[in-house]
């Protein structure tokens, strides 16, 4: 999944889309679902019918309806909410999410998971006080410290973020997910040094997409040291070549125009605090 960091103002901007083209993002559970959502309480279905409509579309209507019989009903709204996120309809399956953790306050996994939704939908503000109730009702297991340090780090509040991440490392020690996000909040205030060691001693632990993202951030961290070579390396393992290159020449042209990152940096946290 690809988390994206709220930043403000021009310079940083750009960075937020050099970000995106090398893959940065906080690693969390589950996976980003994509496509365009439509505004609405209902689906919007013109004059398809459940009977004519693709398969996700009737069983998504079909759900719909029996929610609508039974709000709250977990069983239901659960696969409802799946089903809606993939038609790319963001704002039903949130809403769907919503009704069905007030029908169910005592179910944390069913709260848990729409935080999770909430940071990405980029609702960083309202997914911490989701994982914040789940703290204060003694959910305090690494995924519930991570998910809420995801989010502080997304309102820019890295040092509020670094104390989640760490709490969430001493229960699951090495975590490759953690780490990942304490190396990221360390790049996006202005430390990709702390970032590269923490993401060499963390990688050769990494599987997966986890291990993608990681080598990713590494190569960012690098690049923005000037050390192209080795974050074009690094870079080479997931992207094709033509976008490594585009994505060097971005960090050349950036730390070689006098926008180096500390300035970068500060101009948005600058901007963040005067908004």
């Amino acid at each position: 999944m690809l988390a994206q960091f709220r930043q403000h103002g021009p310079h940083v901007h750009h960075l937020r889309v050099a970000l995106l083209a090398l893959g940065m993002a906080l690693a969390l559970s589950g996976c980003k679902t994509t496509g365009q959502t439509t505004r609405g309480s209902n689906i919007t279905t013109g004059s398809v019918s459940p009977a004519d409509g693709p398969p996700s579309l009737r069983r998504a209507l079909q759900l719909q309806e029996a929610f609508r019989k039974r709000p709250g009903d977990a069983k239901i709204g659960l696969p409802l909410a799946r089903t809606l996120a993939a038609l790319g309809q963001r704002e039903q399956q949130l809403s769907v999410l919503r009704k069905v953790v007030e029908y169910n306050p005592r179910r944390q996994d069913i709260r848990y998971h729409y935080g999770i939704e909430l940071l990405k939908a980029n609702r960083a503000v309202q997914a911490e006080q989701q994982f914040r109730r789940l703290l204060r009702e003694g959910k305090r297991d690494w995924r519930t410290f991570n998910a809420l340090g995801s989010a502080l780090a997304e309102q820019n509040r890295h040092a509020e973020a670094r104390r989640n991440f760490q709490l969430a490392l001493r229960q699951s020690p090495g975590n490759p997910q953690v780490i990942n996000n304490l190396a990221m909040s360390h790049i996006m205030q202005g430390s990709p040094d702390q970032a590269e060691k923490l993401l060499r001693e963390a990688l050769p632990n990494a599987r997966g997409a986890v291990q993608k993202k990681m080598r990713q951030n590494l190569a960012l961290a690098l690049g923005l040291q000037g050390k192209f070579e080795e974050a074009r390396y690094m870079a080479s393992h997931d992207l094709p070549p033509a976008e490594v290159e585009a994505n060097m020449a971005w960090l050349r042209k950036m730390l070689g125009s006098g926008q180096t990152w500390d300035k970068i940096a500060n101009n948005g946290q600058n901007s963040r605090q005067g908004s």
